[in-house]
């Protein structure tokens, strides 16, 4: 178990959740544990927690209630390998959920994700200023990102 996990709270899709993360991840993602409610509690045998891990990383989910919701505040940001990679995650996302700006969407349970090329923080901080505020112009105009365009900046 690593020393610090994030824990997501969800009115009572927790479950449901976490079986479309570990879908959309694959590899080494996996749902380790469903932990139910006790006889006689208000909503016995319903899920309360979901112990999960996407590429690696564990996840706790948490059916709390409608009291919180997610924002912006927090989001999780996606390294990922080429254009492939951020063309599909932002399908999967984006369906039944909604685009933002600068690689930012909230996938349908309301939960923010940063879908990242690899080559950005390059990009973006390279010894060429010039460059560098080129393609933070570019960034800045677009939703999903795209590669190509911002190399081309």
């Amino acid at each position: 178990m690593q020393k610090i996990r994030p824990c997501l709270w969800f009115d009572n899709q927790a479950e449901e959740a976490a079986e479309f993360y570990v879908s959309v991840f694959g590899g080494d993602s996996r749902i380790e544990n469903v932990t139910r409610r006790p006889e006689g509690s208000e909503s016995a045998g319903s899920v309360l927690t979901v112990d999960f891990v996407l590429a690696g990383q564990e996840y706790l989910g948490l059916n709390g209630g409608p009291q919180f919701t997610f924002d912006e505040a927090v989001s999780l940001s996606v390294d990922c390998a080429d254009q492939e990679e951020v063309d599909r995650l932002w399908a999967k996302f984006t369906e039944d959920g909604e685009e933002s700006q600068c690689g930012w969407l909230k996938d349908k349970y309301g939960l923010s994700w940063q879908i990242v090329p690899r080559e950005l923080p390059e990009l973006l901080s390279g010894p060429d200023r010039a460059r560098a505020e080129r393609a933070m112009k570019a960034m800045m105009g677009m939703r999903k990102l795209d590669v190509q365009a911002l190399r081309d900046a």
